[in-house]
């Protein structure tokens, strides 16, 4: 008799796996042979690249339109810089801290969320993270508006400006491969099919048994961890955190969008396309004052129309690549009657 066989595995997933490896690698070699405005461009493209990840795993993936994830790359950077100026906590476990305290706030935070729906819920994230900004900047104990500095002991700590530069390339780098291990394990076991339902469909999904409300609360928490370190990592890096560049929706939230639409909506190819693309149009658009948002803007309304699935669909139409194989395959075999 016939038997469905279902698969995830693409046609070369081992030679793809080698090669993921073989790139990480060199990256993580990068501080041996790359200068300094080198490593230190790369550092912010893989706390982009994580911001970019974790923002598709909520609204490419679950159809969670946040627009107010800036709110945790500020507390991510807050918490950091409060913990380091405690003196005596590990830079990793200070890192940790950060990330969890942004996930103990976004638990409540998504309980009140989430009793709101489409542009309700967008507008709303949005609000928090304006809230949050506010009490910031009234509140003398982060330094309110003026912000605060790293402690000048934890950046000693870390050595002379190459090595905190190599630690911070470093520390960029393993936070994105594991922003994308994590999205990439979760998309393929079956609380990612439940996302993925959720987005296509949610009252749907919950008929057919999906907890839309748990797995929508575990995507926000999630990303929220993530975006929480990769806000401390930011920071560190510029040893100087303040409300207006911790919770600025341009920065943190527009730029990421730009990135995950133009690269490619629900998929775990396109952040990377996008970021590269993010990052070309921004060294040549540099000169052109405010028009530099207007461009990128009309960039990524033509993206939407002419291609909606980003640059990433448009190549995996045309030659049908997949580097991170989600996609499952049903194969019918021929097996022996009972």
């Amino acid at each position: 008799m016939t038997q469905p066989a279902v698969t995830q595995a693409g046609p070369h997933a081992r030679l793809t796996a080698l090669c993921i490896a073989a790139v990480i690698l060199a990256l993580a070699l990068m501080p041996y042979f790359a200068d300094r405005f080198v490593l230190r461009t790369a550092t912010e493209m893989a706390c982009f690249l994580t911001l970019a990840v974790m923002w598709n795993l909520l609204a490419g993936f679950a159809g969670v339109m946040s627009i107010g994830q800036q709110l945790y790359v500020g507390l991510g950077g807050y918490a950091f810089f409060l913990i380091a100026a405690m003196g005596g906590v590990p830079l990793m476990a200070a890192l940790g801290l950060s990330g969890l305290i942004a996930l103990l706030i976004a638990v409540p935070a998504a309980f009140l969320l989430f009793r709101l729906n489409g542009a309700y819920f967008a507008v709303a994230t949005w609000v928090l993270a304006e809230i949050a900004a506010l009490i910031a900047a009234q509140s003398d104990a982060v330094g309110a508006g003026a912000g605060l500095s790293l402690p000048l002991q934890v950046a000693r700590a870390l050595g002379n400006n190459d090595e905190r530069t190599a630690i911070f390339w470093w520390l960029a780098l393993g936070l994105a491969v594991s922003a994308y291990l994590v999205a990439y394990l979760w998309l393929r076991s079956g609380r990612g099919l439940a996302l993925m339902a959720m987005r296509d469909d949610a009252e749907a999904a919950g008929g057919l048994g999906v907890s839309t409300r748990q797995n929508r609360l575990m995507v926000y928490s999630v990303a929220a961890f993530f975006t929480g370190i990769a806000g401390a990592i930011i920071f560190l890096t510029k040893l100087r955190i303040s409300p207006s560049a911790a919770f600025s929706v341009n920065e943190w939230t527009a730029a990421v969008i730009f990135i995950v639409v133009i690269g490619g909506l629900g998929s775990l190819e396109g952040p990377i396309i996008g970021l590269a693309v993010f990052f070309a149009l921004r060294t040549l658009l540099a000169d052109f004052g405010p028009w530099y948002l207007i461009i990128l803007g009309a960039i990524a309304i033509a993206t939407m129309l002419t291609a909606p699935g980003g640059l990433w669909g448009v190549l995996h139409k045309r030659f049908g690549w997949d580097v991170f194989a989600l996609r499952r395959h049903v194969k019918l075999t021929i097996g022996e009657k009972s």
